[in-house]
């Protein structure tokens, strides 16, 4: 599988695909691996992420998805937490179920995303560092 940054080194913790369980346990790899590790979740229809940039505490992302919808929070200090808007894969009447951790969290439709574009915005975060730019987010 070629991944486009290849070699770009990411801190991140995941959804374990044998269990289905987070067990926050951090890694350090370069992207290719993430990318592995989150295709193999998407096989599996459900999952999370928390991925962050190497010698940095924040910002970091967190992508849940279950099926083809996606949620994606940024933190950008230890209080700061912002919800991703929705790409309209959902209508703001819908609730939808997303993993967060361990658990099913409920979501308005206005904050879910498809999960393609959810890992094209954490992808372009690990490449350029810079989550404000990719999109409208909101205070949670």
């Amino acid at each position: 599988m070629h991944v486009e940054g290849a070699g770009v080194s990411v801190t991140w913790a995941a959804t374990a695909p044998e269990s289905g369980r987070f067990p926050a346990v951090e890694r350090r790899s370069d992207i290719t691996e993430l990318a592995h590790h989150f295709h193999e979740l998407r096989s599996r229809g459900r999952g999370y992420l928390e991925v962050g940039l190497p010698e940095s505490e924040f910002p970091l992302l967190t992508l849940g998805f279950q099926g083809d919808r996606a949620v994606l929070h940024l933190f950008d200090d230890a209080e700061g937490v912002y919800l991703l808007g929705g790409d309209g894969i959902a209508s703001a009447g819908d609730v939808v179920d997303i993993p967060i951790m361990d658990d099913l969290a409920a979501f308005s439709g206005d904050f879910v995303l498809a999960v393609d574009r959810a890992w094209a915005v954490l992808h372009t975060f690990i490449r350029t560092g810079a989550p404000g730019e990719l999109g409208e987010w909101r205070k949670s």
